[in-house]
């Protein structure tokens, strides 16, 4: 039997009420009211442009993925071209009547509205067509409350939930004139019903960011455990559906859901990875990132991008074959700014060209032509994770960027040291292996973080290379 709800409880479930999950097969249009270039009087040329430098189709196009990602039937795509936004309805009087009688037509439930709206414009927009209108970053929330499974993915979206909602809670309130009464004659007017909710949801919030510190001193148990073993970490990081997921399948031969739409994966996963040379390492898939990712859902995720911020090595995995493989780029470079990581750190990022399995031969030499043409530590791997395409040169570039700054020795292994023998490959990495005439072995290693100390007590006789 459920636990009774107390009055506070039950006013954030009427909170949640306006946003609450939309029901798949939804009837859906889409609308990209994006801002044109403007142009200098009299002259014809651009003055500006919009702060996405992506075309409007491909932006369209990304929404509709967005809206098919949670399995809305998407009626209809269409451009709204506007010069700058209306104050009250974002999109024009003309646009609002046009998109009205498409509505009414179509009988749909829902429009997705490519943009960040304000709260007054998200409800008269709602009045004027009679059906549910969300915004991108109220889209991009759907998702991941659908994408949760675990707790702390849970209180993750939760949190960025509400704190989306304080800020909008003129939708769910019309009358905030409601008012408690003060104390005294004269304590004022007290509490109105807006303040009341603010209240709560805040309070809910502490308590989310609370549960959450908890989370973070976990994960840091987690990884002061994984140090003292210890195993460097390597992190999956892109753009949404990139094949992220894909690739950490491949590479750790795990069933992580690996599917072809946008955030397939939201909760992290870690697994051991074997290295060419015997070495271990920590591999992390982690969500994707998106453009224009809202900035509560990058604050609400830290806890889970602490994993990226802590890698020794960045996969940074970019899908190739998508027209617009670029501007992804870009945005994954301003997320990982954000998380204080500098996305052109060489050393420690690694940049993984995905999908080489849906090129043309012509993409393919225009592509390793343009990888030529970088510097070696920045070059680009090429690879298929559903074939397996480059996966094990993969393997060795993500070696050769961990066993930077490592020394490595030559030692003599006496053939009665069995032991010793055994030691060095359960806790170095073989370069080369020689068995000399008097039955010596001679070895070249790499020694891992941290294990120095015991090798040079173990094999003092042991020699730089």
């Amino acid at each position: 039997m459920a636990e009774p709800r107390t009055p506070g409880e039950h006013r954030l479930a009427e909170l949640a009420e306006p946003e609450k999950e939309v029901a798949a097969g939804t009837k859906t249009l889409v609308v990209g009211p994006y801002l044109t270039r403007k142009r200098r009087p009299g002259t014809g040329e651009a003055e500006g442009e919009s702060s996405n430098p992506r075309p409007p189709e491909a932006r369209l196009d990304e929404a509709s993925g967005l809206a098919l990602a949670i399995d809305l039937s998407v009626v209809q795509s269409l451009i709204a071209p506007l010069s700058s936004p209306r104050p009250a309805t974002y999109i024009g009087s003309g646009k609002v009547d046009e998109f009205a009688a498409l509505i009414r037509a179509e009988e749909i439930g829902l429009v997705v509205m490519d943009c960040a709206l304000s709260p007054v414009q998200q409800r008269n927009l709602e009045k004027a067509w009679g059906a549910k209108v969300i915004d991108r970053t109220g889209l991009i929330l759907e998702i991941f409350g659908r994408r949760a499974r675990t707790k702390e993915g849970t209180l993750q979206v939760e949190l960025a939930h509400l704190s989306y909602q304080k800020g909008r809670l003129v939708r769910s309130w019309t009358h905030l004139e409601r008012q408690r009464g003060g104390f005294g004659f004269l304590g004022g007017p007290g509490e109105t019903q807006i303040e009341a909710d603010r209240r709560l949801i805040q309070e809910r919030m502490n308590r989310i960011e609370r549960d959450l510190e908890g989370v973070v001193k976990t994960r840091s148990l987690h990884r002061a455990s994984r140090r003292r073993v210890p195993y460097p970490i390597v992190a999956l990081v892109g753009y949404t559906n990139a094949g992220k997921s894909t690739l950490f399948n491949r590479m750790t031969r795990a069933e992580v859901l690996a599917e072809n739409m946008l955030f397939a994966t939201l909760d992290p996963t870690t697994r051991a990875i074997d290295l060419p040379h015997g070495e271990k390492a920590i591999l992390s898939d982690t969500v994707g990132f998106i453009s224009d990712l809202p900035t509560m859902l990058v604050a609400a995720f830290r806890a889970t991008l602490e994993d990226v911020v802590e890698a020794d090595v960045l996969l940074h995995v970019r899908d190739v074959s998508h027209g617009e493989t670029e501007a992804q780029a870009g945005d994954v470079a301003v997320v990982l700014r954000e998380l204080g990581i500098d996305p052109d750190d060489t050393r420690r990022i690694i940049e993984v060209w995905n999908k080489a399995d849906l090129l043309s031969p012509e993409d393919r030499e225009r592509l390793a032509t343009a990888s030529q043409r970088t510097g070696v530590e920045r070059r680009p791997i090429l690879i298929s994770a559903l074939t397996g395409e480059g996966v094990h040169e993969l393997l060795e570039t993500i070696e050769q960027h961990l066993a930077m700054g490592r020394k490595a020795y030559e030692v003599d292994v006496a053939p009665e040291d069995g032991q010793g023998l055994a030691w060095l490959h359960e806790n170095t990495e073989i370069l080369e292996r020689k068995t000399m005439e008097n039955g010596h072995t001679l070895l070249q290693v790499r020694l891992v973080a941290g294990k120095e100390p015991r090798f040079l007590n173990r094999f003092p006789n042991a020699r730089v290379i």
